[in-house]
C-alpha cells in the first residue's frame, strides 16, 4: 500500500478549533487493525522578535475504552470551573503587559481609597 493511501485511511474525520494563538485539532484516526481512536492536538504559535514564528504541538491519544471515563471527568472539570469562576474570560491576564496594567489599577485604587478615607478621632465617639 502506498504512503498516500495510508494517510487517507489514517485520518477518518477531523474538526478544528481556533482559539487565539492556539489551535486544537480533533482527529478520528484508524489503527492498523482498522479500529478508531481520537487524537487531540494543541498547536501554539510563537512569534520571534525578527518576525519569524514556530509552532509547539502537544498531542493526546484517546482510545475507545477510555471515552466514557474521559468524558465524565472532562464534564466534571468544566462544570467545576464554570460553577466557581463563571463563563466570563479574564482576557487581560493573557496580555503581555498585564503586570503593568495591574500595577496601574492598584495605584489608582490606592488613590481612590485614600480620597474616600474618613479621619475619625476616637475621642469623638
Amino acid at each position: 500500500m502506498r504512503e498516500n493511501d495510508m494517510l487517507e485511511k489514517d485520518e477518518i474525520f477531523s474538526k478544528v478549533l481556533r482559539a487565539g494563538r492556539r489551535t486544537y485539532f480533533f482527529d478520528v484516526r484508524a489503527t492498523k487493525a482498522d479500529d478508531y481512536y481520537i487524537t487531540i492536538t494543541e498547536s501554539k504559535k510563537f512569534t520571534e522578535e525578527d518576525g519569524s514564528f514556530h509552532f509547539k504541538k502537544h498531542k493526546i491519544y484517546l482510545y475507545k475504552e477510555d471515552f466514557a471515563a474521559f468524558t465524565d471527568i472532562l464534564e466534571e472539570m468544566t462544570a467545576y470551573v464554570l460553577n466557581h469562576k463563571g463563563e466570563e474570560v479574564i482576557s487581560e491576564r493573557h496580555q503581555k503587559d498585564f503586570k503593568r496594567e495591574y500595577q496601574q489599577e492598584t495605584a489608582e485604587e490606592t488613590k481612590t481609597s485614600e480620597k474616600s478615607f474618613t479621619d475619625i478621632d476616637f475621642d469623638d465617639i
